[in-house]
């Protein structure tokens, strides 16, 4: 059957519009009809160079009629007063990460989507994609027994180096835990299930970033968010992980993310991306296998397409026809409350409970 066609309407030019446009570019059927940016004169260039037909400002997308999914790209801090303004103009959203930058900001989020009666969407989406979900099959099956732990290592993406303005990665809003977390804790919501504690501990490392990317907007950045942060959680399942995420480790030998069983381990490729290789090795094995993808790649690994995004796109359009919605913002919403919890239990030395919970996300391999 033919897919329902989806008109887009995208807020943000930024650095990564550019990927949205090439992952959406692989589901003709959400077609970008209007890229709005604060910085008009950007997003009438962005239109130009993707051929997009309409452009403006923020409130010029709101009350765009034939748009019917925002997919809203500003920086984090903007995250939940945009999300609620497209909300409440009528929209359906799908939102970047992290869903908002508190847990207040992210419930009136949740709140305002109920109010509206549409579907809200966000990412991190890189649990759709063939890697997690082949890890997930195997966790199903019972290849590596009961789940009793995990451990999962962020190492500094060198953003001083190659984005043109890196300042949101080192102020509100940022830092490895908002940045980069998302991505290791939805995964790991999606592979063992909700989290039910957290404690923690971060700091700030170095206090000062010298940029050096070329076409940098600024020299260098005073840093006011920590970058450095080890936390446990304990999932509702009883399984433990361990997390250390930070901007301030350059170069590590660490696997990004294991997963431990009674009966053997997994081993996952960089949850930033969608696919990559999950290693098997069970109890009794002498080498680790590589597990055959449950699931179509959304981009061949080890080329540019890894960086392309929009998976989670089709999933909120799916879910407006009528198809189970994973990418949720419930499931959002639990990953920041997680997130926000490392740095609570850091400044007040204690294990946090979340107040919230989530449905571990129905897989997209057939069962």
């Amino acid at each position: 059957m033919a897919k329902q066609t989806h008109r887009i309407g995208i807020l943000g030019s930024g650095n990564i519009f550019g990927r949205y446009v090439t992952g959406l570019a692989r589901h003709p059927e959400l077609e970008i009809v209007r890229v709005a940016d604060i910085d008009v004169a950007r997003a009438k260039q962005a239109a130009a160079d993707h051929s997009i037909p309409a452009w403006g400002d923020d409130t010029e997308l709101y009350a765009d009629e034939s748009v019917d999914i925002v997919v809203n790209l500003t920086p984090p801090v903007h995250h939940a007063r945009t999300t609620i303004a497209a909300l409440e103009a009528g929209k359906h959203v799908y939102v970047e990460k992290p869903l908002a930058t508190t847990v207040e900001e992210g419930r009136a989020v949740l709140e305002a989507a109920a109010r509206s009666g549409r579907v809200l969407g966000s990412a991190p989406d890189t649990f759709l994609g063939s890697a997690s979900q082949t890890a997930r099959k195997a966790i199903d099956d019972g290849l590596i027994g009961t789940p009793v732990g995990a451990s999962a290592f962020i190492s500094h993406s060198k953003a001083e180096t190659w984005h043109p303005d890196p300042r949101f990665l080192f102020q509100e809003g940022g830092g490895p835990v908002m940045d980069m977390g998302p991505y290791y804790f939805a995964i790991l919501v999606n592979l063992l299930g909700p989290i039910r504690t957290v404690t923690g501990s971060s700091r700030i490392g170095a206090e000062r970033r010298t940029v050096t990317a070329p076409g940098r907007a600024v020299d260098s950045i005073d840093v006011t968010v920590p970058t450095h942060a080890a936390a446990v959680l304990t999932f509702a399942s009883g399984a433990i992980a361990t997390m250390q995420m930070s901007f301030d480790i350059w170069d590590t030998d660490l696997p990004y993310m294991e997963i431990y069983g009674t009966g053997g381990t997994l081993s996952l490729a960089n949850p930033n991306h969608f696919d990559g290789e999950v290693r098997l090795k069970r109890h009794g094995d002498t080498e680790w296998s590589v597990l055959e993808p449950v699931v179509g790649l959304f981009g061949a690994v080890g080329t540019k397409e890894q960086a392309r995004r929009g998976l989670g796109v089709r999933d909120l359009a799916d879910a407006v026809e009528g198809s189970p919605h994973r990418a949720t913002g419930p499931f959002a919403f639990h990953v920041l409350e997680a997130m926000c919890a490392v740095e609570e239990a850091s400044t007040q030395t204690r294990v946090v409970a979340l107040d919230s919970t989530c449905d571990r996300p129905a897989p997209r391999f057939s069962v």
